[in-house]
């Protein structure tokens, strides 16, 4: 541990945020897992719409800067382009 106030301040904020960081990126990783769960299930519909959802919460978490803005990207396309090589 830290002896200097501001460096045990810091490690005290690094903890809180290191937490709120492993939740946003466990429920962008709960999203893509709904929507490849849809498209494993072949409604098309539902999937897009599982898709729609997901989408909200990636850029969301990209402009936190918790994801890579280019992974954030990857992933959305990866999905939609899923879901248009559906029957």
């Amino acid at each position: 541990m830290a002896n200097i106030k501001s460096s045990r301040k810091s490690a005290r904020q690094a903890v809180v945020r290191r937490a709120h960081n492993f939740t946003m990126r466990t429920e962008v990783r709960t999203a893509i897992k709904n929507v490849k769960k849809a498209i494993a299930g072949g409604d098309k519909a539902a999937a897009a719409a599982a898709l729609e959802k997901s989408r909200s919460v990636i850029d969301r978490v990209a402009a936190k800067g918790i994801l890579h803005r280019n992974a954030a990207a990857r992933q959305k396309s990866r999905l939609a382009q899923a879901i248009k090589g559906m029957r």
